[in-house]
This record gives C-alpha cells, structure tokens and sequence, in this order.
C-alpha cells in the first residue's frame, strides 16, 4: 500500500469566542449584585475606566441658581465679635482664684472616663454556642468538667442536637463515659428548653419533665406510642394506652405545643431583600417595562488616556500598547453592559406579550411557555434566554417573581387549551387550604376534583406538586 501526502482546499464556519463576546456572555448570566461588584472591581484594575460622578451637574446648577444675596453674604468680611459684658466692682477674686484652683473630679473627669470598645458598636444576635457556653460558665463546675462542657457545646448542630455520641466524647475529652453523661445531664437543663437531647424523643421527654409532666399519658406517647402520633393514628394510641379519645387527643396537643427544634430560636438565618432588575407598571390599559438602574455606576472612558494614547511623541511603545489594551477592555464592557440591558429588556418584552393574562389577572392566568418561543419571537438563540432569564428578577402588578418563573410545563385539558404547571399547583394550594381538616383530600380525590374543572392530572402528578409545595400527605394533615 502506497503511502503519499495530497494538499486539500476545505472551507468550514466556525464560532470563535473573542474576548468581547465572553465578556458579554459572562456579564449576562451575572445578578444585578454580582454585575455592580464586577463594575467595582473593573473600576479598582482598569485606570482607563472612571465612573461619572452625577453631583457634578448637580453642583453647577446648584451655583447657577445662587442667589445674589447668598453671594454678597459671602463677600461680606467677617465683622469681630466684641463682647460688652462687664465684670462687677465688688467681685471677691480671692473666693474666686480659691474656688477653681481647688482639685475637684471635676477636672479629671474626662482623663479617666473609659472609650468605648468598638464590639460595643457592632450588632450581633446571640449565637447558640455563645448562650450555653455562657450557661456553662456560671453553672459553677470545675475546670475538667467545662472543658468536657465546651466539647459538648461544639457538637452541638445549629437545632439543637448532640451529633456525637457520649463515647466519642469521653475519647476525644480523655474522660470516663459517666463523666462525660453527668455534665450532659447538667447541660441538659439549660435554656433553651430541650437543648443537648440526642434525638426528637429525649427532646421531647426533656421539655415533658420541664413542664412536670411525670406520669402522664404524654411521657408514655414519647416514650412508646410517638410512630402512632407521627402518623395520628389516634384508634391505634387508645387501644395501646386503654384511655379514652378525649385523654389521648388532650396529650397529643401537649406535644404538638412542644419545641421539637430548640435551637431554632438562636439561628443565624438572615433574611434577604431582592431588588428587581426589572419593573412593570400598568398604566391605564398598557403595560410599560422600566429597568432598575438606580445605584448602577455610569461608566466612561477617561479623556486623559484618550489624549496620551494620541500623543505619538510623548508615548513609548510599550506604554501605548498597554493604554490600548485598557481602553479596548473598558470599551467592551461598557458596549456589554448596554447590550445585557437591552436584551433583558427585550426578553422582558416578549414574555410580557406571551403573559399578559398573567399579569392582568393572576397566576390562574398563566400560559405555558418553553425557552423556544421566546427565543424565535427576539431572534436569538434558547441559551441566551435561558442566562438572561437566570437570577434576574421582575416587580409586577401581582408581585416579585424570578424570570424563570414565567417559563412552565404544559398540563393538558379534558376540553380546550393547556394550562400550565404553575397554575395547577395553585390549584392544588386552593383546594388544601379549603378543606375540612378533620377530612383532608387524599391525592386521588384531588386529581377527580381537577378534573371536574376541565384540568387532566394523575394521582402521582398531584403528589409530586404537593410534595414540590411541601404540603403533607392527607394523613398528616387530619386535625381532631
């Protein structure tokens, strides 16, 4: 076989990512936040890009409209202040000289008063661990027994909850195990109620005690009869514990009142504000769409560096080289900038023609719609809509909602048009909260009644928007 070269002429397309296109994919995908520290730190590393400061018009129109009478005020010399007052004749300076040369607190007072520290400028809720180590502390133990204490707080998760067991305390502690359970035993009377348990039970049989509760049906439930009362089973609770309904129904409302989180009190969770990228307003019978610029910086390229970059003579090579980069650089992400802002505003612009039942009326009104559509109604590709559509946020007459919210599966109709997804889950929330809670609709139920409103859905279905909404199941949800 014959082995010989052959040079081939071959004409192919192909997609170069050039810096200006990543550039503008990477500022398309990014939050409203995450787009302002992006700005921020541009503004830190490129020198030719400035932000436009906007008190500067505001200060010449400020000096414009000055009146006259606030320039002669400031032309006006400045008069000396002469005081008139006059000392008495017949004042006593001996009494007087005696009177302020005699040392007082008076005059030391401001050298030693104590500067704040700066904690005491800083808020910050009380953790958890910082509670039951303070507990710890005036609980009056010896040291051995604080430090297997602090070992204990450090195992304790942020509900409430040992993680580890009492042997591999005593091992990491260097301890004996009886040790390790007394101090346990200790901590576990500490505020808040029901704290250090090992698990649901020993939690809820620590707040029983707490509440003096010996001897009671509701000792005998947790300790026996709790999988009984998980799935209020209330025939099967009264023939093991031989009590009547009423007893049995009074101790479990005693333990549904019962803290099976305690640590939850002491959380760190922070609630967190969204500001909307986009605004939509009705006015009169129109829809108009605004973008929230407010706090966004205005950018620009400096004119100094424009300037020196033209300066042939004054300029070395290697400076110039390193003047265009910046400038090209801050040129690209001012153009991506506008350009993020257009598209979202247009994709905004297409789902608002495709929703316009929803926002007219609500979420019963919502249509389903996929990526596809609104990528051919703008001309541009699904993976461009589907980073625009990405931790952007929109305030509408019926709320704030996430852009991708707008985007469902289609759920198919006995008679008529699709409905989507959405829509149906709010149906299922309606139906639950309109139910009689000593009779819960089962999932099964729920499909039949949908389906007598037009609305096709298996039982599974149904189960899966439930569990989706973190709504329980109809045996956990029947009240007595």
């Amino acid at each position: 076989m014959a082995l010989e070269l052959r040079q081939q002429l071959k004409l192919t397309q192909q997609l170069i990512m050039t810096p200006q296109l990543q550039m503008a994919i990477k500022l398309l995908q990014l939050s409203r936040l995450e787009l302002m520290d992006t700005i921020r730190q541009e503004l830190e590393e490129n020198p030719a890009l400035e932000e436009i400061a906007e008190t500067a018009a505001e200060s010449l129109t400020a000096e414009k409209e000055e009146s006259p009478a606030d320039e002669k005020s400031k032309n006006e010399e400045i008069q000396e202040v002469k005081i008139d007052e006059k000392l008495p004749e017949d004042m006593d300076w001996s009494s007087y000289l005696d009177e302020f040369n005699t040392p007082s607190r008076a005059n030391f007072e401001y050298e030693r008063r104590d500067t704040p520290s700066f904690e005491t400028f800083l808020a910050r809720k009380k953790s958890l661990h910082d509670h039951l180590l303070w507990q710890l502390l005036v609980s009056g133990l010896e040291k051995s027994e604080q430090q297997i204490g602090s070992y204990i707080v450090g195992n304790i998760n942020s509900d409430g909850y040992l993680d580890v067991g009492v042997d591999e305390l005593a091992e990491t502690a260097g301890v004996e195990i009886p040790a390790v359970e007394k101090v346990l035993a200790l901590m576990q009377t500490f505020d808040p109620v029901g704290v250090c348990a090992r698990d649901l039970r020993e939690c809820l049989m620590i707040q029983a005690r707490h509440l003096q509760l010996e001897n009671t049906l509701v000792v005998e439930i947790i300790n026996r009869h709790l999988n009984y009362l998980e799935n209020k089973n209330f025939k099967a609770l009264c023939r093991a514990l031989k009590a009547n309904k009423d007893d049995v129904l009074a101790a479990a409302n005693i333990i549904q009142g019962l803290e099976p989180r305690p640590g939850r009190l002491y959380a760190d969770d922070e609630s967190y504000h969204i500001t909307p990228d986009i605004y939509v307003y009705k006015l009169d019978d129109e829809f108009v769409i605004m973008l929230n610029d407010s706090g966004m910086p205005r950018l620009r390229v400096n004119n100094y560096y424009k300037q020196a970059f033209r300066r042939d003579n004054t300029v070395t090579p290697q400076a110039k080289e390193y003047l265009n980069e910046k400038m090209r650089s801050a040129t690209w992400l001012i153009r991506s900038i506008h350009q993020r802002q257009k598209t979202i505003y247009r994709v905004m612009e297409s789902i608002l023609k495709f929703q316009r039942d929803f926002f007219e009326k609500g979420i019963a009104h919502l249509k389903p719609l996929v990526l596809r559509n609104v990528a051919e109604d703008i001309s541009m590709h699904e993976s461009t809509i589907s980073r625009v559509t990405t931790n952007k946020y929109v305030h509408t007459p019926q709320g704030i909602f996430e852009l991708k919210y707008f985007f469902n599966s289609s759920i198919s109709r006995i008679h008529g048009e699709s409905i989507a997804s959405a829509s149906v889950q709010d149906k299922i929330r309606q139906l639950i909260e309109s139910e009689n809670s000593q009779k819960p609709y089962s999932d099964n139920q729920i499909a039949k009644m949908l389906a007598q409103t037009n609305i096709k859905i298996a039982r599974r279905t149904v189960a899966k928007y439930r569990e989706a909404m973190r709504i329980l199941p109809s045996s956990k949800r029947k009240q007595f």
